[in-house]
């Protein structure tokens, strides 16, 4: 991994890569750098055998506080086609979060805003502190939550996302939890030990398995069960029945043992 200026990656032997924002002196605020940091890490992580397990984190007091202000000040000067290159690489980047084959944690303290918000909506769970607090802001500067906004509707839903877009309220982590916006709230000093309790259950299930998971589960939406979605699914199980790791999966559970991507 080459020299990163906005990001630290640490790696545990077990298979768990953590992902730090590394910019606490503005909260970390994320611009182009940060941006492209961002979207490298998570393409080589994400197709690294060795790990399993992928936590974002934010050094220091706050997990982020969503797009640096200078590079929003620059953005609001530069053309149009340099505007839309700049989004594209952003929606790039949060959607190869939300795509990584490897299962994602947010954790997250202090305050996420704005595109803090979007890093804790693409994780696949985000496990808050007890003074988390989120707002998703941006009209309050005259634009819009729109490359976010797709991930915090579907965490939280049509309504409960228009009410924080349109209001920019902050909300604490008990209301967060409540809308669905992170699924477990902990105390402060108990953040790290959550965090290792869900990488711990993480690391039960089957690497292959959590990829097709994530696979799977992307392509379905709210609503009626029509015969394509019933086909997919049955494609998809068969398929899978049939990998090796499943054939180790029931070996191991009928042999009493843990399965061979278990680390003892």
């Amino acid at each position: 991994m080459s020299q990163l200026q906005t990001l630290s990656v640490t790696r545990r032997a077990t298979g768990i890569a953590q992902v730090a924002m590394a910019r606490p002196a503005v909260f970390n605020a994320f611009d182009e750098v940060m941006i492209a940091e961002l979207d490298a890490v998570f393409a080589e992580l994400g197709a690294d055998p060795a790990v399993r397990v992928i936590v974002l984190a934010g050094e220091g007091k706050h997990f982020s506080a969503g797009a640096d202000l200078k590079w929003m000040q620059r953005a609001s000067a530069a053309s149009r086609e340099w505007n839309l290159d700049d989004a594209r690489r952003f929606a790039a980047m949060l959607s190869r979060i939300e795509n990584c084959p490897k299962p994602t944690l947010a954790r997250v303290q202090g305050a996420a805003l704005g595109g803090g918000v979007g890093l804790a909506c693409v994780c696949d769970i985000a496990i808050a502190a007890d003074n988390a607090s989120f707002a998703v802001s941006e009209a309050k500067f005259g634009i819009l939550p729109a490359v976010i906004g797709p991930y915090l509707t579907n965490a939280v839903g049509k309504r409960q996302a228009l009410r924080l877009a349109l209001t920019t309220t902050r909300i604490a982590a008990p209301e967060a939890l409540a809308i669905g916006l992170v699924q477990q709230v902990v105390a402060l000093d108990q953040l790290d030990a959550a965090i290792d309790a869900t990488v711990k259950e993480l690391l039960v299930g089957g690497p292959n398995s959590q990829r097709e998971i994530k696979a799977l589960y992307a392509r379905f939406e709210v609503g009626e069960v029509t015969p394509k979605v019933r086909e997919l699914t049955a494609q998809t199980i068969s398929r899978v029945r049939g990998t090796d790791e499943a054939r180790e999966g029931f070996a191991a559970f009928l042999g009493k043992r843990p399965a061979n991507w278990i680390s003892e």
